[in-house]
């Protein structure tokens, strides 16, 4: 039988830990970019349309902070910059499939048939 926690906070609930991790906006959108393989800023941005580049760089800043996201630096001229999931941002690709799987069959048709 499935009990509900009555308090849903993110330090004893690993469903509210989680949601507080990916439900920001544009996490879920980044980490399905990242899945591809390494993306540059300015690629992020591109595929994000609508994010600003301060939006961006806090989302990728919070992710690098979780341990989902690395950012790989090179010593280039220009300077080249570098996102990509870790170990850790690659297990959240079964939630982001499932996403899109519900979104295939919910949302595609306004009515949901």
């Amino acid at each position: 039988m499935r009990t509900m926690n009555p308090v849903h906070e993110a330090t004893s609930c690993a469903v509210a830990a989680t949601a507080e991790i990916i439900g920001a906006k544009w996490t879920a959108l980044l980490v399905h970019d990242l899945s591809e393989g390494p993306r540059r800023f300015s690629q992020l941005e591109h595929s994000c349309a609508g994010i600003s580049p301060r939006t961006l760089s806090e989302r990728l800043r919070a992710l690098e902070d979780e341990g989902i996201v690395e950012r790989r630096s090179y010593p280039e001229s220009p300077p080249r910059v570098e996102y990509e999931l870790t170990q850790k941002g690659e297990s959240l690709l079964p939630i982001i499939d499932a996403m899109r799987e519900f979104g295939h069959e919910w949302l595609a048709c306004p009515h949901g048939a």
